[in-house]
């Protein structure tokens, strides 16, 4: 395949509302230089997360960026060309990633990409299907085996806060697939009490008066917390729920403090996940998120996960970007939404 010099992207150098005209803009710009250890990738398919609309809506707050910031932290395409150092890889591999948000992201024709942190996609699944799966599944296989230190062999209990989410639907999936864990997940429409529980949910809860739902369901404590939907305003309700010497763990960031203190009577821990934190610190097992992709990879295509795709979007276009955003921003969406280029 021939690569182009140039290519089309689209970005912000500006937070603005996903509703302003330059909130999102496409420009041209040189296809991404390659680095030790890096695939070209040329993007087929991405998908939308939390993350895309809060760096939107962050980084440039009070000033305006030199160059225009590109997100897009899912990805599937085809490698181009590769950097010096890779292995595993050839030129005309289909892959999925998630990539590294201090890189220019897969809102662009092409991206350049560790191959460390990519796996072969999966056979079974069209571009739009395997897109919505790295960020989430890497988050939630994180979450349970590297921050909860869950042990498969173990029957205990795991609260999922926010259950009908990307991150929440894949959760549920790898811990019935992967552990003996009675998973409880979190839903308050019928709509998502459907979908949690397709997703393998062994109880579903309603988050808006959680202790109480939890108990009815003949649950006093949970052994495991991961939630993904509100830290703060869940805490006293997981202070409460949680077992002595039990663990959370949560992807939402919040202001103002918390009583941490109130865990200590029961010696429980709090533990921060942030899928990223490999490839911003180029941590020593960095290529463990490789490892991840490929096992999912394999169970998807043997049957055991399902991806979490509920709409797809066509076209690499700003209006599709921001049709995309004003779904994430929401906070109902159920599943994933991918955009087919």
């Amino acid at each position: 395949m021939s690569v182009p010099l140039k290519m089309k992207a689209i970005g912000f150098t500006q937070s603005l509302a996903i509703t302003e005209q330059k909130s999102l803009f496409e420009f041209e710009t040189n296809l991404p230089e390659l680095k030790n250890n890096d695939l070209l990738v040329k993007v087929s398919a991405t998908s939308i997360n939390p993350a895309d609309a809060k760096i939107r809506i962050r980084n440039a707050k009070d000033k305006v960026l030199e160059k225009p910031k590109v997100l897009g932290y899912d990805a599937v395409g085809e490698v181009v060309a590769k950097g010096q150092g890779v292995e595993g890889f050839e030129v005309g591999d289909r892959v999925y990633y998630a990539g590294d948000v201090t890189r220019m992201g897969a809102n662009a024709e092409y991206q350049a990409v560790d191959y460390r942190i990519t796996s072969q996609a999966p056979k079974s699944l069209s571009d739009q299907a395997a897109a919505v799966m790295p960020l989430a599944t890497l988050t939630a296989w994180e979450a349970l085996f590297d921050r909860l230190r869950v042990r498969p062999e173990e029957k205990k209990s795991l609260l999922i806060i926010g259950g009908a989410g990307g991150v929440g639907s894949i959760t549920i999936q790898l811990a019935k697939q992967l552990t003996n864990l009675n998973v409880i997940a979190t839903a308050s429409r019928p709509e998502t009490e459907k979908w949690v529980k397709d997703m393998g949910a062994d109880h579903v809860v309603n988050h808006r008066n959680l202790v109480e739902s939890v108990r009815e369901q003949g649950i006093q404590h949970v052994d495991y917390i991961f939630n993904v939907a509100d830290t703060k305003g869940h805490w006293d309700a997981m202070v409460e729920l949680i077992a002595p010497q039990g663990m959370i763990s949560s992807i939402v960031e919040f202001d103002g403090g918390i009583n941490l203190s109130a865990l200590q009577g029961k010696s429980a821990g709090f533990v921060w996940e942030l899928m990223f934190t490999r490839s911003l610190f180029n941590t020593d097992d960095i290529q463990k998120q490789q490892d991840i992709l490929f096992q999912t990879a394999n169970l998807i295509d043997a049957g055991r996960i399902k991806s979490t795709l509920t709409t797809t979007l066509h076209d690499f276009s700003v209006e599709t970007l921001k049709e995309a955003h004003q779904r994430i921003e929401s906070g109902a969406s159920i599943g994933k939404t991918a955009i087919k280029y």
